[in-house]
């Protein structure tokens, strides 16, 4: 991919590589059993810019544009998809959002911790009845104009919240106004540490085990009307945008994981014999690496593809929708086939091959399902 690159870009990719392998890799298997979320590492990662990607240096961010994002983004899941998934789900759909849509007081209250990382973005849509249809959320932001217009009471339940256990400033969509459907859907900055603002249970989830994703409810939870995030009833486009770039994080978050899921298959096929030879001499062994090789690259041609158009201010949708299907599809199918050149140890904990297994089969699911972004290529193509 040096082809495509920029000095800068190689710096970026060299540092982060080194920060990943040394600082993360070592402690990725732990993590994971243990279920814990590494600040000592999360701190490390903030000091280096990784949770303000593209915050704007006047605002404590570190200015970068969306090729550098998905790099770091590739790197960081490469040694934990974990790791990886809470920078991308902090920087993509909870900082991005309030940049693009926010006024200068909102910029000036939260843009620095969260750039900063002293402050842990989360991205609250999902709800017990409504997942892929967006439209179909059921949490209230109620202003009472009789008792005290100044404030919004808020009542929900969100699910499935990344970074939910650890986030302190959470974009949650609610209706403004329930009457008008999906036009009185709208977005509130909520502060953990409000009254009526209760963090959950942990999800028991079969992979990105290190990141604590769970539910957060809030009962008659009082927010300034200042936490508004553009205006009334532009939920669900301020949704689509942030969702958008989301896609090419998850997308440059599933590559890095089918990278890490390839070498470990090549490294495993060399060292394996049988039949008195590697394995990796063994033509169907070969197949396979040749298979999920070509698949890797291909998915990584798309997230740069769709991270260029970003840059250059030209339509990207349906360029991050096809690298979001395509590199989450892949991630499955190369850590499948990494598993199967494994053989028994590939179904093992003491091999990573089965955390990238486990890890890769949520990227077709969150942050839009393969088969809704299956819906949204096929719409544009046919518009």
């Amino acid at each position: 991919m040096d082809i495509f690159l920029t000095e800068k870009h190689r710096i970026i990719r060299h540092t982060v590589k080194d920060f990943a392998q040394r600082e993360i890799l070592p402690i990725a298997k732990e993590i994971d059993e243990e279920e814990r979320f590494p600040w000592e590492v999360v701190d490390k990662m903030a000091a280096l810019g990784y949770f303000g990607i593209q915050a704007p240096k006047e605002l404590g961010g570190a200015g970068m544009d969306t090729v550098s994002y998905i790099i770091i983004i590739e790197e960081i899941s490469k040694a934990s998809a974990s790791l990886g998934l809470c920078a991308s789900v902090h920087n993509s759909v909870a900082l991005y959002p309030i940049l693009e849509f926010g006024n200068k007081s909102q910029h000036e209250k939260f843009i620095p911790e969260l750039a900063s990382g002293k402050k842990i973005g989360a991205f609250c849509l999902t709800e017990p009845n409504a997942g892929s249809d967006a439209s179909a959320i059921e949490s209230t932001a109620i202003k009472n104009t009789k008792i005290d217009g100044e404030y919004y009471t808020v009542n929900g339940n969100k699910v499935f919240v990344t970074n939910g256990g650890v986030a302190a400033t959470c974009l949650l969509f609610v209706r403004t106004d329930p009457a008008v459907g999906a036009k009185g859907i709208s977005v509130i900055i909520a502060e953990k540490g409000t009254a009526g603002f209760v963090v959950g249970e942990r999800e028991n989830l079969s992979g990105m085990r290190a990141n604590p994703v769970c539910s957060i409810r809030l009962s008659e939870c009082k927010i300034h009307k200042s936490n508004l995030l553009g205006k009334e009833g532009q939920g669900l486009k301020i949704g689509l945008a942030a969702l958008d770039t989301g896609r090419i994080g998850i997308a440059a978050q599933a590559v890095g994981i089918a990278q890490a899921a390839l070498e470990e298959g090549i490294k495993y096929a060399k060292e394996r014999v049988q039949f008195n030879v590697p394995i990796a001499k063994h033509q169907s062994i070969q197949n396979m690496i040749a298979d999920m090789g070509t698949q890797v690259e291909s998915s990584r041609l798309m997230v740069y593809r769709a991270a260029l158009l970003k840059d250059m201010g030209k339509p990207f949708s349906k360029e991050a929708a096809m690298a979001k299907l395509m590199a989450s599809e892949t991630a499955s199918r190369v850590a499948d086939m990494a598993v199967q050149i494994h053989g028994g140890y590939g179904y093992s904990k003491s091999y990573p091959v089965e955390r990238y297994y486990r890890d890769a089969r949520v990227t077709r699911i969150y942050e839009g399902t393969s088969e809704v972004h299956r819906m949204v290529i096929a719409r544009s193509l046919l518009s």
